[in-house]
């Protein structure tokens, strides 16, 4: 099966894309982590990436898609895929649908998380972090001790873009560049909307309930 991941940040896609990963056994196709692998191979696409990437511009649309379409191809997508991050606009949505219809491999499903502002705002901007990889929360998750972290004893911290302010900016950014993209496949039929604020595993069946056709 062949799936797209739609949602704000805080909603949980994240998550629910490792328990797919895991039960499923097919890749989650993150265009973050594939640009960073080609930059890393110095392939011709990702030395063009690179480029951009070092002046702190956008990498466009063009060199995206191909660095996409390359990984579509791969072995482990025979089976099918989960795209993450992709697409975001929708001259990308378009190219995509090219891509998939030369590769025969039509998206089944777009799984899109939907969450309250006002529960994004509390769930990120509560957020803290540990330079050992360890995460907790504010309210949700708070260390043991307060400020440190339980698994190594170091100062926790707040990332900068997980203040509030910043989150309530993020939340605007994809909101303009994303609700396009819900009515695109939403025309197409193929848009289903989970409700995010449940339980994890509550959410996984109701993912699960909706692939079954799929799987």
């Amino acid at each position: 099966m062949n799936v797209i991941l739609f949602g704000p940040p805080g909603a949980g896609k994240g998550t629910q894309a490792k328990k797919l990963v895991e039960f499923y056994k097919i890749p989650q196709i993150s265009t973050g982590d594939i640009l960073r692998a080609n930059v890393r191979e110095g392939s011709e696409l990702g030395l063009a990436a690179k480029e951009y990437m070092d002046k702190g511009e956008l990498v466009p649309d063009e060199v995206l898609i191909g660095i996409i379409k390359n990984r579509l191809k791969e072995a482990d997508c025979e089976k099918g895929f989960m795209l993450d991050g992709y697409p975001r606009t929708l001259p990308q949505a378009d190219a995509l649908s090219e891509i998939l219809e030369e590769l025969k491999k039509p998206i089944d499903v777009v799984l899109n998380f939907e969450v309250p502002d006002e529960a994004l705002v509390t769930r990120i901007s509560g957020r803290l972090m540990c330079k050992c990889g360890a995460s907790y929360h504010k309210t949700f998750n708070p260390p043991k001790k307060a400020g440190l972290c339980d698994a190594c004893g170091a100062e926790v911290y707040q990332r900068a873009d997980d203040s509030e302010e910043a989150v309530k900016n993020r939340l605007k950014v994809y909101k303009t560049q994303t609700q396009p993209l819900i009515e695109y496949y939403e025309q197409k039929g193929l848009l289903k909307t989970l409700d995010g604020t449940k339980n994890i595993d509550l959410v996984f069946e109701d993912i699960k309930a909706i692939l079954l056709e799929f799987a």
